[in-house]
């Protein structure tokens, strides 16, 4: 293919996600962006609470998030909470098992969805509420939970006062036949294997920081051209299917930025997760694809598929990379993907009247 029939077609598709992105935001504004979670909250905690804050020192924000922890602790006349700080060689796991053992009546958790995650694996099967304060690119759980990713203060308000409910929580194992490598994760939002994977791992860091989740897309438009790869995929208890795929991604719930409903219906809290496998062979499968997911076309289109399911098994030919809630775990050929129901405690807005 001639290189300015490909910079053409990258660019094309590169304004028609914004332009779709654009109007999503329009649309799910005027529906009322739908609740990504099937029960209702129930009231928390009242009274005195002891505290622990695990911060991400290097976002934006974090300074603000301890300021407003700290003043509405002391007007609430409880004791001054305990701060965490993550680290390049800790990214929160240390931090939150300290704030279990300080026996944090609620561990708030300011930072992205990596140090979210992280945070979470420590506390899930614990009953100790989550508060999230979102402070980075995608913030992805908060936007499933209602919360207000672009105010603070709001934020904090909830993390200390506000209702809780139960969400579900997953767990990849990842192994490697060719390097013997193997390890076990937790995840909140969504995992993947193949492309999208690739596309986490590749997005530039300045980029980023300057606009923000767009980077990924761009990402995603150097890694459309490629071939499809071979996979086994077996669901719960039935028997492994043979697909060529581009990507398989785990879903816990389906609200991306940019008011797209990736995983229509997909609930955080419904016991299973839902399974989208792609497979688009050129540029065209994937711009029917694009418009399947933001339109939220009902028909069926060959080259992605949903599932739904409480275990999944993924054995591929040759190592493919993996991800979880938007960070990088390496190559697997294989990778065993389950749900634990209602495992985390996390503190949300109340239900709207």
């Amino acid at each position: 293919m001639p290189t300015w029939v490909l910079v053409l077609i990258i660019v094309s598709a590169s304004l028609a996600f914004l332009i779709a992105s654009w109007w999503g935001v329009r649309k799910l504004a005027q529906k009322h962006t739908r609740s990504a979670a099937g029960e209702i909250p129930h009231k928390g905690q009242t009274g005195n609470q002891k505290v622990a804050v695990i911060l991400n020192p290097v976002k934006a924000g974090a300074a603000d998030a301890r300021t407003f922890i700290l003043r509405s602790a002391a007007l609430a006349g409880w004791k001054e909470p305990l701060f965490f700080e993550t680290t390049m060689e800790d990214p929160g796991y240390s931090q939150a098992r300290q704030a279990l053992e300080y026996g944090a009546d609620v561990v708030v958790v300011g930072g992205g969805d990596g140090t979210v995650r992280v945070v979470a694996e420590v506390l899930r099967h614990t009953q100790v509420p989550m508060g999230v304060i979102p402070l980075g690119t995608g913030n992805l759980l908060a936007r499933n939970l209602g919360l207000r990713v672009n105010d603070i203060h709001s934020d904090v308000q909830t993390a200390l006062f506000g209702h809780q409910r139960h969400i579900d929580t997953a767990t990849m194992a990842i192994e490697n036949s060719v390097t013997g490598a193997s390890s076990k994760h937790a995840f909140l939002v969504i995992a993947g294997l193949g492309m999208d994977a690739e596309v986490v791992g590749d997005t530039r860091k300045r980029l980023k920081r300057t606009v923000g989740w767009l980077a990924y897309s761009e990402a995603g438009m150097r890694h459309l051209p490629g071939r499809r790869k071979k996979i086994s995929i077996a669901m719960d208890d039935q028997d492994p299917q043979q697909r060529k795929v581009r990507t398989v991604l785990f879903a816990n719930c389906g609200l991306l930025p940019g008011g797209i409903d990736f995983v229509p219906n997909a609930l955080i809290d419904d016991g299973v997760l839902d399974v989208v496998v792609a497979s688009p062979r050129s540029a065209l499968g994937w711009a029917a694809m694009a418009v399947k997911i933001v339109l939220q076309h009902k028909g069926r289109l060959p080259v992605i598929d949903y599932y739904r399911a409480e275990k999944i098994t993924i054995r591929t030919a040759v190592p493919e990379e993996t991800q979880l809630d938007g960070d990088t775990f390496g190559k697997a050929t294989k990778v065993t993907v389950a749900v634990e129901p209602k495992a985390l405690l996390v503190r949300v807005k109340a239900q709207p009247v």
